[in-house]
């Protein structure tokens, strides 16, 4: 462990703290939420997670998580109420609909099980 060291600022000795570079791969879409949630309702968790250095792999884990779950419900959802390849080719505006509302009912679970939580 490295020895602290303190700066004189007026009759106050502040602390050098500094955090270690982090990796700054992109977040997409769910990592993004998550981040913002925790900063706007869990301000002394992301305090916590950004001083602690887990802040970063926490929101690329919700991400990765989110993304693989949305991959694994849309197949189940599309079964589940017969949209097929045959619909997307008899009637393609039936199918979008379709699937515009199975991808905002996967994400809603999504975000309440993963993101809001």
């Amino acid at each position: 462990m490295s020895e602290l060291t303190y700066t004189k600022n007026g009759d106050y000795q502040i602390p050098d703290l500094s955090l270690t570079e982090q990796p700054q791969m992109p977040l997409s879409k769910y990592g993004r939420m998550r981040k913002n949630y925790l900063k706007e309702q869990r301000p002394v968790l992301w305090n916590r997670m950004l001083l602690s250095e887990t802040l970063y792999p926490h929101l690329r884990e919700i991400d990765e998580t989110a993304n693989r779950r949305l991959e694994q419900l849309m197949p189940e959802l599309m079964k589940q109420n017969g949209v097929t390849e045959e619909l997307k080719a008899s009637d393609p505006m039936k199918w979008t609909g379709l699937m515009n509302n199975l991808k905002a009912q996967a994400e809603e679970t999504i975000l309440t099980e993963l993101v809001f939580s």
